[in-house]
C-alpha cells in the first residue's frame, strides 16, 4: 500500500512545484513505466495473459479477423518480434499516456492532469483494463480533434478506438456536433442526425453482449457507484457554477466540455439500469472531468477560486484512501505492487 500512497504523494508534491518543463516529462515517463512494467499486478493480468497464450502460432492475418482486432494484432506483432507478455502491457501504457499527454499539454497546468488521473483513471485503466485504456488514450486525441473542428479526424480516431474496445463506438454520435456552432437549434439538429447511428449501435452485437452480461444480473463493478457519483457531481458543478465563465474564457473547448458535463450528469440514470455499463462508459469522460478539475484555478472571476481549486484533490485523496483501505478488489488486484519483466514466452 505504501508504494501507491508514496507515489500519489510524490505526484501531488511535483504538481505544486512544477507546471511545465522537464519535471512533467519525467513524471509522464515514470507513470508509463509504473503502469507498463507491473508484474502480476492488476485484475487484468491473468486474463490478458490467457489472450497472449491463445495467440501462440497465429499471425497478423488471423489476429485481424478477431473481435476488437487491434488488441490481437499487437499481440501477434509482439510475438513475431520475440518479445514477452510484459511488452503488451507496456504498449497499452504507452498508447494511454500518449493520449492523456495530448490532452494535458493543452492545459495551463499539464502535470495537474497526471496527478488527478492517478487514483482512479490510471490505476483502473492502464493498470487493470488495457484494451479500454488504449481506447481512452485514442479518445483523448479524438477530443482534441473535436475541439479543432476536424470532423474526419475525429471520426477516424473514434473508429480506431473502437478497434481496441467496442464501447468507444458511442462517441460516433457526437460527430455531427463537431463542425457546427453550439446552440439549441444545432444541438437538436445534431441529435436528429445521430439517431440512426445510435439505433444501429443499440442493435449491435456489442450492445447485446453488454445487456446480457450486465443488465438485470446484479453484477456490480467494484466502486462503480462511487465513480459514477463523482462524475455526476463533477458535471453538475460545472454546469451550475463554471459553465458561464468557461464560455467566456475558454470558448474553444466550451462545446466539448459542456457536452461532456451533460453526459456525466446523464449517467445518473444508469444507476437503476447497470452501474457496470455506466462505469465502462464513464471512464471515457474522466479525462474531461480531469480537464475541468485542472482548469478551475485558472477561471477568472470564480469566487473562492483557490478553495474550489483544492477541492478535487481533497475529494480524490479521500476516495483513494477509502478505496485502498476498504476494498477487497484493491487488495486482490494491486497488492503487492511489483515491477519486472515476464519471463515466459
Amino acid at each position: 500500500m505504501i508504494v501507491y500512497y508514496s507515489l500519489f504523494g510524490l505526484l501531488i508534491g511535483l504538481g505544486n512545484i512544477a507546471r511545465r518543463g522537464s519535471i512533467y516529462w519525467l513524471t509522464l515517463l515514470g507513470l508509463i513505466v509504473f503502469a507498463g512494467f507491473r508484474y502480476e499486478v492488476g485484475c487484468d493480468w491473468t486474463g490478458y495473459l490467457k489472450n497472449w497464450e491463445r495467440m501462440f502460432g497465429e499471425d497478423v492475418t488471423a489476429a485481424s479477423a478477431m473481435t476488437e482486432p487491434a488488441h490481437w494484432v499487437i499481440i501477434a506483432v509482439l510475438q513475431e518480434l520475440g518479445l514477452s507478455y510484459t511488452y503488451l502491457l507496456v504498449v497499452a501504457s504507452v498508447i494511454f499516456f500518449i493520449g492523456l499527454n495530448a490532452l494535458a499539454r493543452r492545459q495551463p497546468d499539464p502535470i495537474a492532469m497526471l496527478v488527478l488521473a492517478f487514483p482512479i483513471l490510471i490505476i483502473n485503466m492502464p493498470m487493470s483494463g488495457i484494451r479500454q485504456a488504449e481506447a481512452i488514450g485514442i479518445m483523448c486525441i479524438a477530443f482534441n480533434a473535436f475541439v479543432d473542428k476536424r470532423v474526419f479526424r475525429y471520426v477516424a480516431l473514434v473508429l480506431l478506438a473502437t478497434l481496441f474496445h467496442r464501447s468507444a463506438m458511442v462517441f460516433l454520435a457526437l460527430a455531427p456536433l463537431v463542425p457546427i456552432g453550439f446552440d439549441k437549434r444545432n444541438v437538436a439538429l445534431a441529435a436528429l442526425l445521430a439517431l440512426p447511428g445510435l439505433y444501429l449501435m443499440t442493435q449491435s452485437s456489442a450492445a447485446d453482449e453488454a445487456t446480457s452480461r450486465y443488465v438485470g444480473t446484479g453484477l456490480d463493478a467494484a466502486g462503480a457507484s462511487f465513480r459514477l457519483l463523482i462524475l455526476v457531481m463533477s458535471g453538475g458543478f460545472y454546469l451550475l457554477k463554471l459553465a458561464p465563465r468557461w464560455r467566456v474564457q475558454y470558448p474553444q473547448d466550451y462545446k466539448l466540455v459542456t457536452i461532456g458535463a451533460w453526459l456525466m450528469v446523464g449517467f445518473f440514470g444508469l444507476f437503476v439500469v447497470s452501474s457496470v455499463i455506466g462505469d465502462r462508459f464513464g471512464y471515457y469522460l474522466i479525462p474531461l472531468q480531469l480537464l475541468i478539475f485542472a482548469r478551475i484555478p485558472y477561471l477568472e472571476g470564480l469566487r473562492n477560486r483557490r478553495l474550489w481549486g483544492y477541492a478535487p484533490y481533497a475529494l480524490l485523496i479521500l476516495v483513494f484512501f477509502i478505496w485502498t483501505q476498504q476494498s477487497w478488489h484493491f487488495r486482490q488486484c494491486y497488492l503487492p505492487y511489483q515491477i519486472g519483466i515476464y519471463q515466459g514466452n
